[in-house]
């Protein structure tokens, strides 16, 4: 079997390990961790049992975008939520104003690989330590931030790209809540889905990588749905 095809069969069971933490969220488990060493799939609680329920961490992937970012950026500081932007570094070295911004206005920065490459777990070890380590020199270099956090490419993860990211100082994230965005739905199915978030998801939408304006608008409402539950937000 191909290092491919086995990367591929990787991420399809990573997907069930998804949906099996995003159940467990649902049903009591907290952010605990189904697996040892695996990615993080919810909010961590702050002890062994929280008095409030635990907020919800909205993550966006694939930019910074020169139209889609700053929109989304204006529609997070409405609502008042603070997000977790998973950058691609290439996209980071073209538009590092807007990295500035996104850290101005109160949000984090993670690391989202440089290229964006699939399937990522496929890659030489040595592709994977640099693809991320490139992109930490970007985001360091231009905002004085060095990221904590790492998202693979799609869920790509593997025991050498985990190893990768924890050797490089950051903590492996993955997520609970996916409108599938990428596929650029209509406006009304992401924000849906995204309004079915509860305490402590982890919520993936994008700002690149296409025409996001679904999203924007999308997250224009459901932010407004939840903030109308009470839902809290925090950044990772």
């Amino acid at each position: 079997m191909s290092d491919r095809i086995r990367a591929h069969a990787a991420q399809a069971a990573w997907s069930l390990v998804r949906r099996t933490e995003a159940l467990r969220l649902r049903t009591g488990g907290g952010g605990r961790r189904l697996l040892a060493g695996g990615p993080l799939f919810g909010v961590p609680a702050a002890g062994p049992a929280p008095a409030t329920p635990l907020p919800v961490a909205l993550t966006v992937d694939d930019g910074p975008h020169p139209e889609w970012t700053p929109r989304l950026l204006d529609v997070l500081d409405a609502h008042e939520v603070r997000a977790t932007f998973f950058v691609i570094g290439a996209e980071a070295a073209r538009y590092p104003e807007l990295l500035r911004r996104v850290l101005a206005a109160g949000h984090t920065i993670g690391n989202h690989t440089f290229r964006h490459p699939q399937p990522f777990a496929a890659l030489p070890p040595e592709t994977i330590t640099q693809e991320i380590r490139s992109t930490q020199r970007v985001v360091s270099d231009e905002t004085g931030f060095t990221p904590v956090l790492f998202r693979a490419p799609a869920g790509g993860w593997s025991r050498t790209v985990l190893s990768a990211a924890r050797d490089q100082g950051l903590a492996p994230v993955d997520w609970t809540v996916d409108p599938k965005d990428w596929r650029s739905p209509p406006a009304a199915r992401i924000a849906r889905t995204v309004r079915r978030a509860r305490g402590g998801d982890i919520v993936l939408c994008h700002d690149g990588g296409g025409d996001r304006s679904g999203t924007v608008a999308a997250l224009d409402t459901a932010l407004a749905g939840l903030r109308s539950r009470g839902v809290e937000f925090t950044p990772l």
